[in-house]
Formats: C-alpha cells, structure tokens, sequence
C-alpha cells in the first residue's frame, strides 16, 4: 500500500484519510470558545453514538485508562466484585482490581468460549445479603476473537438489584450495538482507536444515574480520573486538564463519517465483514479460535499451527 501498512490488527485501525487531514488542523486553544463549540459537537456524536441520554466523558487515556476510571470512581477498598475472565482483558480488569485492593471473584471460562451467563445468574443469586458491588464483563474480548452474551448477563445483573455493571465496550462500541440506555448499563468504558476510527489516546466513559449515586461514596483514590471534574467541565464544553486537541478535530470528522453512514449500516457492515472474513479462513483451512456462534463483528481471531502472528505480518509486508 505505497507508504501504508495494512494493520491486521484489532488495533489501532487504518484511520480514514478526511480524519487524518482533521487531526492535521494547527492546534486551537483548549480553553478557547473554539474548543467548546467542538466539545459540544463531539459530545452529542458521542451521545448518539454510545446511545445514551447521559454524559459521555473523554479522558486522554488508552481504554485501560477508561477502565481504570470507570472502576475506582464507583468503587471503595474492599468492596466484592464478580469478574468474568475468558481472555487477556477479562484478566486486565480483574488484575486492575486486585491492584486497588477490591475483593475480586474471577468467573473463569476456557480462552475461546463465551462467558456462561447461567454462572453469573448462579452467583449473584447466593448472594443474599447483596455484598457484591460491581460485576465486570468484556463485552468482545479482543484477545480471542469472542463477544460475550452482555445482555442476558446484564439482566442478572439487575435481577441482584445491588450491584453495579461495569463493561469494557473497547472493541464493541462502534462495530455493534451497545444499547448504553435500553440496557441500563451502569459504566461502560471504550478507546478511540477501533471502531471510533481515530488514532489511540481517547478514553470514553459513561455512568448510570445508580453509579452516579455510588460515585459519591466510593472512596477509591482518584484524581486525574475523578469523574465528577470530568463531568463538571463538560457542563461547560471544557476538560479539567489539558486535552489532546487534535484527537478531538480527528473525533469530529470520524462521527460526521459515521452519522452519515447510520448505526444500523454500521453495525451490518462489521456483521457482513466477520462472515466474509471467517469464510475465507474457513476456505483456507485454518483453524478458527472462536466459534460463529459467539464470533465478535470486530477481531477475527485465527490460530494457525506453528506460526506466529510476527511471521505472518512479515510475509504480507513483503507481498
């Protein structure tokens, strides 16, 4: 592809040319009236495109940084979380709530095979005394290829009545539904660099009313990733630190692209991709790791024998 490569990758994703020519606008002041009239309009794409009421709020993080905020802003010491763990990120997260001193159960299921909604429903239904705060779920685990049943999970979730759903949208949001509202999803988090089609550095997080509510008692440590300035500053189209403007120019430019294409193409898009891409593989007789019923419309994950991913993107390179 001349001076490009084509990244094989979940991510960072190719970044359509009108969005790179955004991000190369001379910055303008993030305290600017300039920059509030973008926040605004960035803002209510975001809404649209999380489907929420709410506020999306935009940190300069990875999606780790989105999680991480996600989680010590409706959370305190101790406090009993159920994590589902079938790949790389499920195992992140329940790491990241280890490390802030959360009593962490990890829900375990074989790399390659969905999360089992039924353990969940299981689990939370013997906590009687509603001690459990938060239940965390990857909603596509990118490490494996697999999307996890998020909705059947949610509506357990709020059979328990008390704990908080915390979801990992990063490499859902934007190639499938997350229904943010429909669903009540208490916090999701999401990164810029997949289906947002910008470069990484953005982090998005929205909070329910009910995590809201627990951000006034959580006494997790924060203060780059406290919330409530976030929130705070949004009210007036700004940030509580130094954002990276040009991220937001390149933001703008991929939701007009996306507005203009609507949600449900998008979403069948990244349908219509997965079935395509799995049956070339398929034709290839390589091994796929994850199977159609529960294949994510985001990451393909393909597991040949013998070969690493390393050697495969240096034969492509070359051809």
């Amino acid at each position: 592809m001349n001076d490009k490569n084509l990244l094989l990758i979940p991510g960072p994703t190719l970044v359509p040319e009108s969005v790179l020519l955004a991000m190369a606008q001379h910055p303008i002041g993030h305290r600017s009236g300039d920059f509030a009239t973008l926040m605004a309009e960035v803002t209510e794409g975001l809404r649209w495109l999380h489907q929420t009421q709410g506020d999306v709020l935009v940190v300069a993080a990875s999606g780790t940084g989105a999680m991480e905020a996600g989680i010590v802003n409706v959370l305190s010491p101790g406090d009993r979380v159920l994590c589902g763990v079938n790949g790389k990120f499920g195992e992140r997260w329940a790491d990241l709530c280890d490390a802030f001193g959360l009593q962490t159960e990890r829900l375990t299921t074989e790399w390659g095979q969905p999360l089992d909604p039924e353990v969940f429903r299981e689990r939370l239904e013997q906590d009687r005394e509603r001690t459990i705060k938060a239940v965390i779920i990857t909603h596509s685990e990118t490490s494996t290829g697999v999307i996890n049943d998020l909705e059947t999970i949610n509506r357990h979730v709020k059979a328990h009545g008390e704990a908080l759903i915390i979801v990992d949208a990063v490499t859902s949001l934007g190639a499938t539904s997350v229904p943010t509202d429909d669903w009540g999803l208490d916090v999701v988090a999401a990164g810029s660099q997949k289906g947002y089609m910008i470069p990484p550095g953005l982090g998005f997080i929205t909070l329910s009313p009910k995590a809201w509510a627990a951000y006034k008692t959580a006494k997790l440590p924060r203060f780059y990733f406290d919330l409530g300035a976030y929130r705070k500053a949004a009210a007036k189209n700004s940030t509580p630190f130094t954002p990276p403007v040009n991220l937001f120019f390149a933001l703008q430019a991929s939701l007009k692209l996306m507005q203009a294409e609507g949600l449900a193409a998008i979403f069948a898009r990244h349908d219509r991709a997965r079935r395509v891409m799995r049956a070339g593989v398929q034709a290839l007789n390589l091994p796929l790791f994850a199977a159609d019923s529960c294949a994510s419309p985001a990451v393909t994950a393909v597991a040949p024998q013998g070969v690493g991913s390393e050697d495969i993107r240096a034969v492509l390179k070359k051809r």
